[in-house]
């Protein structure tokens, strides 16, 4: 395997759209793969979700060296079960090729992945709509993609008999292939740390309006007290987060976080800005400052640490509990107020993502694992006083 962080050989693609560059980029590249990196075994090449299949084929086909050099072994496609008849049954405008058609169409494997999420009446509906586009493609059901990667690699199952037969215009180099113009991608990069629990609440609010149109969305961040890197994605409504134990911040590594976002007639400028308020700035209060807590109404405490297990505040209530403040702001934690006001409690759910999640008192912190601490990072009275 090669490894990504190793500069010498990470091959650039110009263009960003890999099915659109392969009469250029992709066959330049997979040429100067093979000169500067002997010893390799095969390569693996991935394509977004919204690529088509053909042109990526045809490029072991058309160019002379590529054809001499490499031999196509399988496309491979991996389809979402609890999403797909939707996408396979969307009008797209005149011209414009459906892609997930067209990606179940060339596969050889299909990999029928979140069996998990629907019942054994949506398997045989998507396995039918399946076979109604590709009779001779395999279907491996999964879930989380697990399967043994000896039915996937090896397996010599391209065609290109079989592909002529069904498209007999494949190894025309002068065909087009014209994508959506209202699916795109929009991405954040930035150096800082995000309050994961505030990007959540807004992603929830997100997926509450435009999930029909949210394709894909996922990302790593660097949040404010954890040491681990925070790893999500999500398809549609359904979203997965977590800190992963295998991704950790070195002491030498810029804390950055990367967010991408593929949908249609996506707003730009709205995306960019619902993640950078998440971004993590001044706190407004400190240890030892006397607060009011959103915990299903105001409880009077004290705050007795700042970014505790990835939340702004942990805050001590006068009856000795100890509740998160999950986000800076005075719909959870505010100064404390008289009269009328400070009996007003607004309701901002979901937000309670925590280990106490389902208990009678979702709001009341748990106790933070040390290590969580990120190298230089220091929190409670000391460092209050410091």
């Amino acid at each position: 395997v090669i490894k990504e962080s190793s500069d010498e050989q990470i091959i650039e693609v110009m263009n960003g759209c890999i099915c659109c560059t392969v009469r250029g980029d992709l066959a330049v590249a997979l040429k100067r793969l093979r000169e500067k990196t002997s010893g390799f075994d095969g390569i693996i090449i991935e394509t977004t979700g919204l690529a088509d299949p053909a042109p990526v084929a045809q490029t072991f086909f058309v160019d002379e060296e590529v054809r001499d050099a490499y031999s196509l072994d399988g496309i491979i496609t991996v389809v979402d079960a609890h999403h797909v008849m939707a996408h396979l049954r969307e009008e797209k405008p005149e011209g414009v090729e459906n892609e997930c058609v067209e990606q179940l169409a060339f596969a050889d494997r299909i990999l029928l992945n979140k069996c998990d999420l629907v019942d054994e009446k949506t398997i045989e509906e998507v396995h039918k709509a399946i076979k109604g586009i590709n009779t001779d493609a395999e279907i491996i059901q999964t879930k989380y993609g697990d399967v043994e990667p000896s039915r996937l690699i090896n397996i010599k199952s391209f065609s290109l008999e079989n592909v002529l037969k069904m498209d007999p215009e494949f190894l025309n180099t002068d065909g087009e292939h014209q994508h959506d113009s209202t699916v795109s991608s929009v991405s954040v990069r930035f150096e800082g740390e995000l309050n994961h629990q505030q990007l959540k609440m807004w992603l929830s609010e997100l997926m509450e309006e435009t999930s029909k149109d949210l394709f894909r969305y996922k990302g790593v961040l660097a949040v404010k007290g954890q040491a681990k890197k925070f790893i999500f994605q999500g398809v549609h409504m359904l979203f997965n987060g977590s800190f992963d134990e295998r991704f950790r911040w070195r002491d030498d590594e810029v804390r950055e976080c990367r967010l991408v976002f593929i949908g249609r007639n996506l707003d730009r400028e709205a995306l960019q800005r619902g993640v950078m308020e998440c971004k993590v700035g001044p706190l407004r209060f400190q240890v030892g400052d006397e607060v009011e807590a959103n915990c299903d109404k105001w409880l009077k405490g004290k705050v007795i640490k700042v970014w505790d297990a990835g939340n702004p505040y942990r805050i001590r209530l006068e009856d000795g509990e100890e509740c998160w403040g999950p986000v800076d702001t005075d719909e959870f934690v505010r100064k404390p107020v008289a009269g009328d006001e400070a009996k007003e409690c607004v309701q901002k759910n979901p937000y309670w993502e925590q280990p106490g999640d389902g208990a009678a008192k979702p709001w009341q912190a748990q106790e933070a694992a040390a290590e969580e601490q990120p190298a230089g990072e220091t929190c409670g009275a000391a460092a209050a006083e410091g």
